[in-house]
């Protein structure tokens, strides 16, 4: 089991798992109905494509992850390649299967993630050798795909026109900066491997001083207009929780040495903490 969780990357699991809910929770209460089976139906489409997309990419990374990340099962051996191809390629049934006993906003969110992923990874097109598109692909899916056409699902299988309100729009706003600074922070510790193999990230483009400073100032920036217009709209839970996510932020940041691979990373799983708790922020208050 751990190691399919290191295949599957566990922390993308539970991001998935943690959007979804919160966007479901939020559809909720928004409407006052639930449909729990729809949302279970939901979550294994939803995941499914989750393993599908960093299945195939360690699938066409094998050899730089034997320098940036050996102890994923591919680069270590732990599965082999048959192996991974029939995890990917199962994954992907079963979420083409899934999504479509929900249209249309299931299958497309599910679609649309599933083709930029490819993209992503697979030559020639391989987006990820580019730090721009790199991190347009997470920021696309993480922070408009996601949030925008799972919420417009939830709603309109509980029944009600799909609209979006003001605060999926704020929680939009500060995800769609998490993907920024999550695709920037993800290849703070793999300079090495990413430079063996011509994958110019941006910190080899840059600097990882360079890359740290410029995502943290954006993530700082977002945090305190989210808590701004929240607190003029009279969402006092919302703009509280988003200074008490810039205090953590400030305080990981004390700790960062980017001269050390393990504080780096470190790091960066933290960041994907302070993401999972701005979903928990919304579903509580928004």
């Amino acid at each position: 089991m751990l190691t399919f969780l290191r295949f599957a990357r566990a922390h993308t699991i539970v991001g998935t798992t943690v959007s979804l809910l919160a966007l479901y929770l939020m559809a909720c209460r928004h409407l006052h109905t639930s449909d729990w089976s729809m949302f279970g139906l939901t979550l294994v489409s939803c995941l499914c494509a989750n393993v599908y997309i960093t299945g195939l990419n360690q699938l066409t990374d094998v050899e730089i992850d034997r320098i940036n990340k050996p102890y994923l099962p591919l680069a270590s051996g732990a599965y082999s390649i048959t192996t991974g191809y029939g995890i990917v390629g199962l994954c992907l049934v079963l979420s083409l299967l899934t999504c479509f006993v929900y249209p249309p906003f299931l299958p497309a969110t599910v679609i649309a993630s599933l083709v930029i992923g490819t993209a992503y990874s697979v030559p020639p097109v391989r987006l990820k050798r580019f730090h721009f598109w790199a991190a347009f692909c997470i920021i696309v899916v993480r922070g408009l795909i996601v949030n925008l056409l799972l919420y417009l699902h939830f709603r309109w299988w509980l029944g009600d026109n799909p609209v979006i309100p003001t605060t999926v729009w704020l929680l939009t706003a500060a995800v769609f900066t998490f993907g920024i600074v999550i695709a920037w922070f993800k290849d703070l510790p793999d300079t090495e491997g990413d430079a063996a193999y011509g994958i110019r990230t941006l910190s080899l483009v840059k600097n990882r001083n360079w890359v740290y400073r410029i995502g943290a100032l954006l993530l700082r920036a977002t945090l305190v207009g989210v808590a701004y217009f929240a607190f003029r709209e009279g969402f006092t839970g919302i703009w509280i929780g988003q200074l008490v996510l810039l205090g953590a932020f400030e305080l990981i940041g004390r700790r960062l040495d980017l001269d050390q691979q393990t504080s780096i990373a470190r790091f960066y799983q933290n960041i994907w903490l302070l993401f999972f708790a701005e979903y928990a922020i919304f579903a509580a208050f928004g």
